[in-house]
């Protein structure tokens, strides 16, 4: 089987620049009940899954309401900031047009909630990606390697042989737990490049032979 058998994609700050969005509308909802939210306090929940993080805003924010409605006051806000702009990242709508092209599948793997997915991928090319898993449909998410794992089982090939592309250290994490070969693409946070993760600045000029060097090809 050639490598990669399939390509495994983050969006939020991977596929497209939406980690400013979430930013703001973290702020917003903790200045609204009165709380103090930080650059940092916001850079530490990137990647998270969103309840995981709504948590983390009830605790750290102060932000009075049940995890489930802060998840949904932020996809209210951050679905209505993408439908003004959806902000590819540089050289990912590119990339993913290749591999789409050399008939290999890509799956998206976001600890976003389905709604917001949704938009996204429908304003994606058509058959960009063959499968999504959401962070509402997995038990456990990212760091966790569920995500990446449900991700293979779906395109029906194993996790050593895709590769994953993540701009996050939580992301990361998940990546590397489920066997993937990695390819960091830090954007707000710095990552390190280690066993299995290969770090680049951009995916800007980056094709499909740069992803099978990964696998040592």
């Amino acid at each position: 089987m050639t490598f990669p058998a399939a390509v495994l994609w983050d969006m939020d700050g991977t596929l497209v620049d939406t980690e400013p969005y979430w930013i703001e509308c973290e702020h917003e909802l903790v200045a609204e009940f009165g709380g103090t939210w930080t650059d940092a306090d916001a850079h530490s929940l990137i990647g998270f899954d969103l309840l995981d993080a709504a948590h983390e805003l009830r605790s750290r924010g102060g932000v009075s309401l049940e995890p489930v409605a802060i998840v949904e006051r932020l996809l209210d806000g951050v679905i209505a900031r993408v439908e003004q702009r959806l902000p590819w990242r540089p050289g990912a709508a590119e990339l993913l047009a290749e591999c789409v092209a050399a008939g290999v599948p890509c799956a998206l793997v976001t600890m976003s909630w389905r709604r917001f997915a949704a938009a996204v991928i429908a304003a994606a090319p058509p058959g960009s990606f063959t499968v999504s898993i959401t962070g509402d449909e997995v038990r456990r998410g990212k760091p966790d390697p569920e995500p990446y794992l449900a991700a293979a089982a779906a395109l029906g090939v194993e996790p050593s042989a895709c590769v994953a592309i993540e701009d996050s250290p939580t992301g990361v994490a998940s990546a590397l737990a489920a066997g993937c070969a990695t390819l960091g693409i830090p954007h707000v946070v710095a990552l390190t490049a280690t066993t299995r993760l290969d770090v680049v600045d951009s995916l800007v000029g980056l094709g499909l032979p740069a992803l099978r060097r990964l696998g040592g090809a």
